[in-house]
């Protein structure tokens, strides 16, 4: 039998807490409750979790601050944002610093319990793959080569999440780096911004497309040589990106 999903829930206010932490309970799952920024913080360093639920607005240490810090621990734990904040403008930050999701207050039950579990099946399924994949390649391949991407002077590390240029060490942040091996993956492949959206975020959300923008600009910036004449990351006008086509 699987063992119980394990999900940590960090929001100030007792009664949305307790609201949240019974409604997840019903599912099944373990979870584990703190009312402040610090204190959850100090939890996601003890234990391991399989989900967070992150309110934005804490009173002490906030969710972006939370969700940036373990994002550069490399810390990939699926993280549902919580606001009560409605311009686009937060939203969008919050899946800047990582965020994989986000839920706008109020909420209803149902959909917090939809969201939670469509973040654990993205997880299930991404290892599945993963694990497929490894095999497979494993069975034609006796050396490490198959954890590795190299594209001339570009070289990412899948397992250890890493990539270099020209044997230099190149710093990603975590939504970098999937949004690279994404596309890295499927090299000459045109996406559109939506397609990437849904890949790399997990889902669909109109609006949203300058994510993937900002992020496609900053992974020029560290990998280009030329930004103005990318060789990896390279813009097919009018409808998306592709990388890499030689």
């Amino acid at each position: 039998m699987d063992a119980k999903k394990h999900i940590l829930i960090i929001e100030d206010q007792p009664d949305i807490n307790e609201l949240i932490a019974l409604n997840l309970e019903s599912l099944n799952f373990e979870v584990t409750s703190c009312l402040s920024g610090s204190e959850g913080w100090a939890l996601t360093q003890q234990h391991t979790f399989d989900a967070i639920v992150l309110d934005i607005m804490l009173p002490d240490m906030n969710g972006l601050d939370i969700c940036q810090q373990l994002r550069q621990q490399n810390n990939h734990t699926p993280i549902l944002m919580l606001t009560a904040r409605k311009s686009e403008a937060d939203r969008v930050v919050g899946l800047e610093v990582g965020a994989d999701d986000y839920l706008t207050k109020p909420f209803s039950v149902r959909e917090l319990q939809a969201r939670i579990k469509a973040l654990l099946r993205r997880v299930s399924f991404s290892q599945q793959d993963s694990n497929t994949h490894s095999q497979a390649e494993n069975d034609t391949k006796d050396d490490d080569s198959n954890d590795k991407l190299a594209f001339d002077d570009l070289v990412l590390d899948i397992q250890k999440r890493h990539v270099e240029l020209q044997n230099k060490a190149i710093s990603l942040t975590a939504k970098e780096f999937d949004l690279l091996l994404y596309m890295a993956n499927y090299p000459g492949k045109v996406f559109t911004r939506e397609q990437l959206l849904n890949a790399v975020w997990g889902y669909q959300h109109n609006g949203f497309e300058h994510t993937v923008n900002s992020h496609i600009n900053r992974l020029r910036a560290k990998l280009e040589i030329d930004s103005s004449k990318p060789k990896y990351v390279l813009t097919v006008w009018g409808v998306g990106y592709k990388f890499y086509d030689q």
